[in-house]
């Protein structure tokens, strides 16, 4: 179809390109998956008929100048110049659709100059007014233009995602522009959709942050992680350095388990928050340093990052759940715990699987030592004999019913008891007597039925 719209347009006088990632994508040899299509040398009017003859176009963003094939998938864009009238991302833009503003002016109101590129649909051939080529080449992200390139201050968090997604540095007159770039007019939802990208896609997740630590503008949205630069850690445990040097090491090496487990948003965000409580906990004792009970002394802090800039409430409950508990499974394999409470500290976890892998992306590394290779076979081994424990029966309410115990006040204390002596592996015939004494010991202490 593309090549159908490409011939239709050229026998119109007009010339039709392939714009941004896609031809960025296709010169690395990326999957592309997605095509950007700009259409030069004709009015709108006329394009719309043109397209109207091969298909059932629809028109939407009038002054964004886009016509669309929805069932096709399909957008076809008009060049555009862009005017900012006020603070505030894209909504404070003038936009004029120009067919004839020519490629190089087409070209530069894009953010970088791997995105600048154009490609004519019908010959291939590649239209690169800005170097972009060279910088793909040389795996550098730089941007267009000077003036324009500030108007829209959600880049610096692209071109953060970006280095990230692409293996790339960003130039440093890049980074020096992104410096004075104010991002407090940005919305939560843009930031994270660039934030989610990167965590999701990045080739090291890592370079994020440090692409923003290099711009100073951690501290806009990102003031948690920007204050873990400052929290250093004792050197014998952690050698790396600082909470947010290790936190970055944890986050990358969490990259490796994105396709395995059950949320790799909320998995990718608890590798990057999971040490945030050392913020408030570190401090030095008898000349060493100590970050103790920091897995819950951060929940505050936890809140206010998940508030701010996480939208989805289920990754929230997520977070909250699992930060608690990051530090249990390496300190229950280190120390070869009872099957009791390696099935405690499961049953606590909302994704029990994920905290193991939350484990092996943490795992302490004495100076000097190598991790003990071990610990994860017993962690999925206890995983396994936890999963086989809860699939047997069990005492459930209906049964404390027939056996005499009504419900009442004290019910959820009861199905409690009953919980724990399943999580000790006890079976449902026993685990019942057990729980039906405990139920009327309870009951008769509390002067009730």
């Amino acid at each position: 179809m593309v090549i159908r719209i490409a011939e239709a347009v050229k026998k119109a006088g007009g010339n039709t390109y392939l714009v941004g990632g896609c031809v960025r994508d296709g010169v690395m040899g990326r999957p592309v998956n997605d095509l950007d299509i700009e259409v030069h040398g004709i009015q709108r009017d006329k394009l719309y008929e043109l397209l109207s003859s091969l298909g059932s176009p629809i028109t939407y963003g009038a002054s964004f100048g886009i016509i669309s094939f929805p069932d096709l998938d399909l957008d076809i864009a008009l060049p555009r110049k862009e005017k900012v009238t006020s603070e505030g991302g894209h909504r404070g833009f003038d936009i004029e659709i120009d067919p004839f503003i020519g490629t190089k002016n087409a070209a530069r109101r894009r953010d970088f100059t791997v995105n600048a590129l154009m490609q004519d649909v019908l010959t291939g051939e590649i239209t690169d007014h800005f170097g972009g080529l060279t910088d793909i080449e040389n795996r550098v992200l730089r941007h267009v233009d000077d003036s324009s390139f500030p108007e829209d201050p959600l880049r610096v968090y692209r071109a953060a995602q970006f280095a990230s997604r692409l293996g790339f540095t960003v130039a440093p007159e890049t980074v020096e522009l992104c410096r004075g770039i104010d991002t407090t007019t940005l919305t939560a939802e843009r930031v994270e959709a660039e934030l989610r990208k990167a965590l999701l896609d990045g080739v090291s997740p890592s370079v994020f942050f440090t692409v923003l630590e290099q711009m100073d503008q951690l501290k806009t949205w990102f003031i948690e992680i920007d204050r873990m630069r400052a929290i250093e850690q004792d050197p014998v445990f952690h050698p790396e350095g600082s909470v947010f040097i290790h936190s970055m090491q944890v986050l990358d090496r969490a990259a490796a388990y994105r396709g395995v487990v059950s949320d790799p948003y909320a998995f990718m965000l608890l590798a990057l928050l999971h040490d945030i409580g050392k913020i408030e906990a570190t401090e030095v004792i008898g000349g060493r340093i100590h970050a103790y009970g920091h897995e819950v002394l951060g929940l505050l802090l936890l809140d206010e990052f998940l508030e701010r800039l996480v939208s989805k409430n289920s990754v929230r409950k997520y977070i909250r759940n699992m930060v608690p508990l990051h530090m249990k499974p390496n300190v229950a394999a280190f120390n070869r715990v009872s099957l009791k409470s390696t099935n405690h500290m499961f049953d606590d976890a909302c994704a029990p699987e994920d905290l193991i892998y939350m484990a092996m992306s943490d795992r302490p590394v004495k100076a000097g030592d190598v991790p003990f290779s071990g610990d994860s076979d017993f962690l999925f081994e206890r995983l396994a004999e936890y999963r086989e424990i809860m699939s047997r029966p069990f005492v459930a309410g209906r049964d404390l019913i027939e056996s005499g115990i009504e419900p009442g006040d004290d019910f959820s204390d009861i199905l409690g008891f009953a919980h724990k002596l399943r999580l000790a592996g006890i079976e449902k015939g026993s685990a019942l007597k057990q729980t039906v004494a405990y139920a009327r010991q309870l009951r008769k202490r509390n002067g009730s039925n």
